[in-house]
């Protein structure tokens, strides 16, 4: 006679307690698979990265032709590899300096630009104080306040103070008009970074100057990385500014930035003597973007945290 495992009232079979338990049943969630509509974002973004490689594609083969070259078959290879252009561009086209100017202007108009923006927003967002919600929105204002108005105004400023024509009036013309959207960045930057660290540290003991350099500022730095490199951005491609306020001073253009030495470069009468001066242009481009499109390509991860810690929120 066998025996069967008991029942209960609904037939459910109990198994035996000292058998075998159960398994455990399968709690891992299932992988969702891909719809196909999410690889629409990616797939419009394609003719976006065309429009922006393609035209880099170009001047960098270009810059590799002789006049020739460019004229007759301006989207065929180059006949041979010339990378000597580089070098005349540096030399002879006046790249050099025009590149070492810059330098020396944007590393002075960003340092003096993130100085008094990390100091004026971080007392703003930190220490309210009658005017200074007035005050927040004035530096908003200078944001929507056109620079082609500013030019009559802002020659004669600069000639009253002897700096015209002077990579220090530049810097001080770059900083003064990258400060509002500066200010407006990290003002937004540091609300929202927590209360609670400062507070306790002032309760250890430690004074404004303390949690400002030793709190607040490491918890800034994806803040100060994005607006940093949106002011090496605007300071460097800036064209109107210098224009106006470094006219030239002698006929190398040795006072001139990147963009003026380009600008003069593309206008100027010597395309019909030298063979390679087509050429030496594009080279003079390439070495133009080659600095900014690593600056951001190492920093792009704190840009992009920066702009969801901060401005976002």
């Amino acid at each position: 006679m066998s025996l069967s495992p008991p029942t209960d009232l609904a037939g459910d079979t109990h198994r035996d307690p000292v058998g075998s338990p159960d398994p455990a049943p399968d709690v891992r969630p299932r992988a969702r698979r891909a719809s196909p509509l999410s690889s629409i974002p990616h797939l419009m973004l394609l003719p976006w990265a065309l429009v922006v490689l393609v035209p880099l594609a170009w001047i960098l083969v270009s810059s590799l032709k002789t006049n020739e070259e460019i004229y007759n078959n301006p989207f065929g290879p180059p006949g041979e590899l010339r990378l000597g252009v580089y070098v005349d561009a540096w030399q002879q086209a006046n790249i050099g300096a025009f590149f070492t100017n810059t330098v020396i202007v944007v590393s002075g108009g960003v340092a003096l630009t993130m100085l008094l923006s990390v100091m004026t927003a971080y007392v703003m967002a930190r220490y309210p104080f009658p005017g200074s919600r007035a005050l927040y929105w004035l530096y908003l204002a200078g944001m929507t306040f056109p620079v082609f108005l500013a030019i009559v105004p802002l020659v004669r400023i600069v000639q009253a103070l002897g700096l015209f024509a002077t990579n220090l009036g530049l810097v001080l013309v770059y900083a003064a008009f990258s400060l509002p959207f500066s200010i407006f960045f990290l003002t937004g930057f540091f609300r929202s970074l927590p209360k609670e660290l400062s507070e306790a540290a002032f309760i250890d003991g430690a004074g404004h100057f303390g949690v400002f350099f030793r709190i607040m500022l490491p918890l800034a730095r994806p803040g100060l990385v994005s607006i940093g490199v949106f002011n090496v951005l605007g300071q460097w491609n800036q064209f109107l500014l210098p224009q106006v306020l470094n006219p030239q001073q002698d006929e190398e253009r040795s006072n001139f930035v990147l963009s003026q030495g380009l600008a003069a470069l593309a206008l100027g009468e010597n395309y019909e003597t030298s063979p390679t001066s087509m050429a030496q242009l594009f080279a003079g481009l390439i070495i133009s973007m080659v600095p900014v499109l690593l600056l951001y390509i190492v920093f792009q991860r704190q840009v992009q945290q920066g702009l969801s810690a901060g401005a976002l929120k």
